[in-house]
C-alpha cells in the first residue's frame, strides 16, 4: 500500500524525445518547420561550410592564368562548377560522417537532427548534377575533366577519407579543380589570348610585344597556338593553349595538390590531436612550396612574391603552432590555416603564370574568408 502510494507521488521521469536524440536524422525540439528562415540558412550555410567558399574561385582564374589565356566565359561555367562540386563534397562528408560525428561533433547539423541526413545526401546529387552541367556548357572536354573530379569527390567521402589514400585523393581533387579551369578556359568558343607573354633571355634580341609573339628580329609573329590557323580559332571555334602552357599547368595543379595533400593530412589528426610530426611535414612542405613561389624573374615585378610571402604566413605558422602543441584547437587551427591559404596560394600562382591583375582579385576574396570564418567553422 505505501509503496504504491509513493509511486503515484512521485514525479514522472523525463524521457528524451526519440526526434531529439542525435544520429537519427530527425529533427529534435525546435528544429522542425517552426524555426526561422534565418535558422535554417544558418543550418545549411554551417553544413556546406560556407566560409571555405572562397578558397575556390581561385582554382580556375589560376588555371586559366597558366593556360595563358584571360578569364572568360569558359572561366566562369568552371568557377560555377566548381563551387557546386566542392559544396556538394561537402554535404555529402557530413552524410557520410553522422555515425561518428554523433560521438565527436554532436553539434553538427546532421547529428544534432537540423538537417535529416536525406536532405544532406540529395543536396549533395543535385548540386554535382548542377556542377556537372555548369562544365557541360563550357564544352566537351571540360565536362570529362569535371565528371572525373565528381567522381573524385564521391570517392573521397564515401571510401577513401578514413584511408591512408585520403591525402592523394584530396590533392586529385584540387589538381583537377585547376586543370578544370585551365580546359574550361581553352575549350570555351570565343577565348581570349592573354596580353602576356614569355620574354626572350636576351633583351637585345627579343622584345615582349602586347598580343604576340615575337622573333629574333623584333617583328611580330602570328601565334598559332592561340590563333589558329585562318580563321584565328582552332577546330570548332575554340583556342588552343599558347606554347608552354601545358607544363606551366601543370606545374601550378602540382604546387596546389602538395599543398592540398599537406592540409588533408594535418586534418586526419584534428579531431583528437597528439600528432607533432605531421604539422611539422606540413610546416616545412608550405615553407618549401613559398620558397620555390618566389623564383620568377626579375621582370615578373614585386606582385609573386607578396603573394607567395602571404601564403607562407597564413599557412606555416599555424602549422608551427599545432607542431609545438599538438592538441585537438591548435590542430584545428592549422587545418583552418591551410585552407584558407588557398587563397594566396592561388593567387601567388597566377603572378607566377604573369596575370598579377588576376592574382591580385584573387586576393581580394581574403578579407571576406576571413569574416564569414569567423561566424560559419570553415572545418
Amino acid at each position: 500500500m505505501i509503496r504504491s502510494l509513493l509511486t503515484r507521488l512521485a514525479p514522472f521521469p523525463v524521457r528524451t524525445p526519440q526526434s531529439a536524440r542525435p544520429g537519427n536524422g530527425k529533427a529534435p525540439v525546435g528544429a522542425g518547420p517552426g524555426r526561422g528562415r534565418r535558422a535554417r540558412l544558418r543550418d545549411w550555410a554551417e553544413l556546406l561550410r560556407v566560409s571555405a567558399l572562397f578558397t575556390v574561385p581561385g582554382d580556375a582564374l589560376a588555371g586559366a592564368a597558366a593556360a595563358g589565356l584571360r578569364p572568360g566565359r569558359g572561366t566562369a561555367y568552371a568557377v560555377g562548377a566548381s563551387l557546386c562540386l566542392y559544396e556538394a563534397g561537402m554535404a555529402l562528408n557530413d552524410w557520410a560522417d553522422r555515425d561518428e560525428d554523433a560521438v565527436d561533433r554532436p553539434h553538427r547539423p546532421v547529428p544534432s537532427g537540423r538537417i535529416s541526413p536525406t536532405a544532406a545526401l540529395g543536396a549533395a546529387g543535385l548540386l554535382t548534377a548542377v556542377g556537372l552541367t555548369f562544365a557541360a556548357r563550357a564544352g566537351r572536354p571540360a565536362l570529362a575533366v569535371a565528371s572525373a573530379l565528381a567522381a573524385t569527390v564521391w570517392a573521397y567521402d564515401l571510401r577513401l577519407k578514413h584511408t591512408a589514400a585520403a591525402p592523394a585523393a584530396m590533392a586529385a581533387a584540387r589538381a583537377l579543380d585547376l586543370l578544370l579551369g585551365a580546359t574550361a578556359t581553352m575549350s570555351a568558343p570565343n577565348a581570349t589570348p592573354s596580353r602576356r607573354r614569355v620574354v626572350g633571355t636576351t633583351p637585345s634580341a627579343r622584345r615582349e610585344l602586347p598580343g604576340g609573339s615575337v622573333d629574333s628580329s623584333g617583328e611580330p609573329q602570328s601565334l598559332m597556338s592561340c590563333q589558329g590557323r585562318d580563321d584565328g580559332q582552332g577546330l570548332g571555334g575554340r583556342h588552343s593553349a599558347p606554347p608552354g602552357a601545358a607544363r606551366r599547368t601543370a606545374a601550378s595543379a602540382l604546387a596546389l595538390a602538395a599543398h592540398t595533400y599537406a592540409v588533408t593530412a594535418v586534418s586526419r589528426h584534428e579531431a583528437h590531436g597528439g600528432s607533432t610530426l605531421t604539422p611539422l611535414a606540413a610546416l616545412g612542405a608550405t615553407t618549401t612550396l613559398g620558397l620555390l613561389l618566389t623564383r620568377t624573374r626579375a621582370t615578373a615585378g614585386h606582385i609573386p612574391a607578396l603573394t607567395a610571402a602571404a601564403y607562407v604566413r597564413t599557412a606555416a605558422i599555424p602549422c608551427l603552432h599545432a607542431a609545438l602543441n599538438p592538441s585537438p584547437p591548435l590542430t584545428q587551427r592549422a587545418v583552418g590555416g591551410g585552407i584558407r591559404a588557398m587563397i594566396p596560394l592561388q593567387a601567388a600562382l597566377a603572378a607566377r603564370s604573369g596575370a598579377n591583375v588576376t592574382a591580385l582579385a584573387v586576393l581580394g576574396l581574403v578579407p571576406v574568408a576571413r569574416t564569414l570564418a569567423r561566424k560559419v567553422s570553415l572545418t
